[in-house]
């Protein structure tokens, strides 16, 4: 069984961290990821740089292009990876564009995720029925996990085909507006968990955008699996280093 299929069996809910590889510093990819494993983190979400990041706000895509400009490449990615399941247990999904992927190769970029021990991927350019159709072969024979992005704007008719190619769970993005650009959740959010919820899709839902406290943690997880955290963190790596991670997820919950 997959690590993130396992990991959702647990009876707790789910915090996952959003970071960009190679911010703030080109090296400081494996450390980042150790520490939130040793900090309680459930699972992790690996950013890939991307040169135009269309669903991410001001502060993820500032961290991209400095990671960027710091050196980082695909490969150089998956060279630092090559050793993270001698000490890393937890799952680990990267988050990128598909073009990247492309460029690589699909099926070659699948097979390096499964030699290193990535357990899925968050492509949000990458259309449901494109994936269906065309790669969802590719990703199952090398057990990789595709998780898709839902909106309060996604029809019913559209949840429900996700669903059915999904495995592991929804990312349900809680608002139309970019990463980083809320404060909290209201009646209209709220209203739209209950309303995912009451549809008992057979994957569970991560609830991400918005998430930077342990009270929009507690909210957002109240009808959902899990939440993502990844603008928040993104600001305390930018203002604190790396060396505060224990504080920061001490805030979450």
């Amino acid at each position: 069984m997959n690590r993130i299929e396992q990991k959702l069996q647990e009876d707790k809910k789910i915090a996952s961290i959003y970071f960009s590889a190679g911010y703030p510093n080109l090296t400081d990819t494996v450390k980042i990821i150790q520490d939130l494993e040793n900090n309680g983190v459930d699972l992790i979400e690996i950013g890939l740089p991307f040169s135009d990041p269309l669903a991410d706000g001001p502060t993820i895509q500032e961290s991209s292009t400095k990671a960027l400009h710091n050196g980082m490449t695909t490969e150089i990615l998956f060279n630092q990876l090559k050793d993270i399941r001698k000490t890393v247990s937890i799952p680990l999904i990267i988050m990128g564009y598909f073009n990247p992927m492309m460029q690589y190769g699909v099926e070659a970029f699948c097979a390096k995720c499964a030699e290193i021990g990535i357990d899925g991927l968050i492509i949000p350019d990458l259309p449901v029925a494109v994936y269906a159709h065309e790669y969802q072969a590719i990703f199952e024979k090398f057990g990789l996990i595709n998780i898709f992005l839902i909106t309060p704007q996604t029809s019913e008719e559209r949840i429900r085909y996700i669903d059915s190619v999904s495995k592991g769970f929804i990312y349900m993005v809680s608002s139309a507006s970019v990463t980083g650009s809320q404060t909290g959740f209201g009646s209209i959010q709220e209203d739209y968990f209950k309303r995912i919820a009451n549809m008992n899709l057979k994957n569970p839902q991560i609830v991400g955008f918005g998430i930077n406290n342990s009270e929009t943690f507690n909210q957002a997880t109240q009808y959902a699996k899990g939440a993502i955290i990844g603008s928040a963190f993104i600001k305390h790596l930018t203002e604190e280093g790396t060396g505060k991670i224990a504080e920061f997820i001490k805030t979450i919950r």
